[in-house]
């Protein structure tokens, strides 16, 4: 019986890394969207709207005003790119699109987006420090 579990498990696990194995490009940018995305809604949750001074932010914020609105208006842009990411496979990331007048891949693009992100996160990390907190990306690993 044990070593029927084990092959259970073998099995499983072999299946699970064909499947991975079937889509790598597409693997490989979706988990780089979700730590970005994780990272950078930590920071949300950290910093917005306790800027300097307590001042509310200058220019346009538009409707949302407090940490909460700014917060699940970072989640909802996230959610709107979670279906992009999520059924991206490497058929679809060969396709070619237009970014900026030029013709790319969509791979491309969604690359793209996660290293804009990165530099937003760069951005909202030097606040963080100035404030005082912790940016995410420096704090302990949740388990």
């Amino acid at each position: 019986m044990k070593s029927f579990s084990t092959l259970t498990l073998i099995a499983a696990l072999a299946a699970a890394g064909a499947l991975e194995a079937q889509n790598p490009l597409s693997n490989d940018v979706k988990q780089s969207y979700n730590g970005i995305k994780s990272t950078l809604t930590r920071a949300a949750e950290e910093m917005l709207c306790g800027m300097a001074k307590g001042e509310p932010k200058r220019g346009d914020p538009g409707s949302k005003k407090t940490k909460a609105e700014l917060t699940a208006a970072l989640k909802e842009s996230f959610d709107y790119c979670d279906s992009v990411y999520n059924s991206l496979t490497d058929a679809d990331a060969v396709q070619m699109v237009k970014m900026f007048g030029r013709d790319v891949t969509k791979l491309s693009v969604l690359n793209f987006n996660i290293a804009h992100d990165n530099e937003m996160y760069g951005t909202a990390v030097a606040y963080l420090r100035i404030k005082g907190l912790v940016p995410p990306s420096s704090q302990p690993r949740r388990r």
